[in-house]
């Protein structure tokens, strides 16, 4: 059985009623929720409100690429730039080889990665060791990072991959896929340490002395109460440096390792075509957008824990 009853509130209006069950038809475990008829209303508006936006956006969006499509294949130069730049023909030869090349580049940025993090930290660690006995130790690691962070990386790789093996020192190696990664360590290693830095020092000092006067040693209280929060409020700009990395992997070329950018250079030598650097351009610009859109991701979940004070 059940019983009409006048809805009051923001929800309710004259002659807005809603059926009241009856307590012996109710389920165990509560009562049964009956959305009033004002409030059914407004979900279906804002659902058909929802999927107007989505067609205007859809059909603007169509419209917007086939304009962009006429202006471009009817412009001045386009067989000839479509003949240089966006040939089938080359594009089909290039992609198995760039693929095959492209295996490196991710090695390279795996590696390379892992001891940029380790590196930075460190180097990180060292700039806010405290004490006067440790003063030698911050000088050195801010000079180590303001000194990588104003040298070009391109002009790091040239002194490393093409000056390194000109010393013939016995016993260094002169492969260009260790000597481009030890360059590439040693620049985004200056960049992380710096990321790593300011979220060390984000962490308020109470943090610091709450863990002090606990029990913890400095050492136990920097690697069990500091960083784990300096890592945490960190993670996007790490995340940001790591794409730039990917990136980045492609200049190892410049010694002669056969990475992608290196066999799209080789078939357009060959071929005096640039097909082949577009190829390699869209599969590093493939890989790149899902680790960039992991960190607007990241990024915006931060966000809300610390308006939410989720995040200390």
């Amino acid at each position: 059985m059940t019983v009409p009853r006048q809805e009051s509130g923001e929800d309710s209006g004259e002659g807005d009623t809603t059926a009241v069950a009856d307590p012996g038809d109710m389920p165990r475990g509560g009562d049964a929720y009956v959305p009033s008829q004002r409030r059914i209303e407004r979900e279906r508006h804002k659902r058909a409100r929802a999927r107007r936006a989505t067609a205007v956006a859809a059909l603007s969006t169509l419209l917007t690429g086939a304009v962009l499509y006429l202006v471009v294949v009817n412009a001045p130069g386009w067989p000839r730039t479509k003949e240089t730049f966006f040939n089938a023909q080359y594009a089909r030869e290039a992609l198995p080889k760039v693929l095959e090349g492209l295996w490196l580049n991710v090695r390279l940025l795996l590696v390379c990665g892992v001891a940029v993090l380790v590196l930075g930290m460190l180097i990180a660690i060292a700039r806010t060791l405290r004490g006067p006995v440790f003063f030698p130790l911050r000088v050195l690691a801010a000079a180590y990072t303001d000194f990588f962070r104003g040298l070009p990386l391109i002009i790091n790789l040239m002194i490393v991959v093409l000056g390194v093996p000109a010393l013939r020192l016995q016993g260094v190696t002169v492969d260009p896929v260790l000597l481009g990664g030890t360059a590439l360590t040693l620049t985004y290693s200056a960049y992380v340490a710096e990321v790593f830095r300011a979220g060390i020092e984000s962490v308020h000092p109470s943090q610091r002395a709450a863990a002090r006067s606990l029990g913890l040693t400095n050492r136990q209280a920097l690697r069990h109460v500091v960083l784990p929060q300096a890592v945490r409020r960190q993670v996007p700009p790490l995340l940001n440096d790591l794409v730039s990395l990917q990136k980045d992997t492609g200049l190892v070329s410049i010694g002669g390792a056969v990475d992608a950018v290196r066999a799209a250079d080789i078939i357009v030598g060959r071929s005096l075509n640039y097909t082949p650097y577009i190829v390699a351009g869209l599969i590093f610009v493939a890989l790149t957008i899902p680790m960039t859109r992991f960190t607007d991701w990241a990024t915006a979940r931060m966000d809300r824990q610390r308006a939410q004070g989720g995040n200390l």
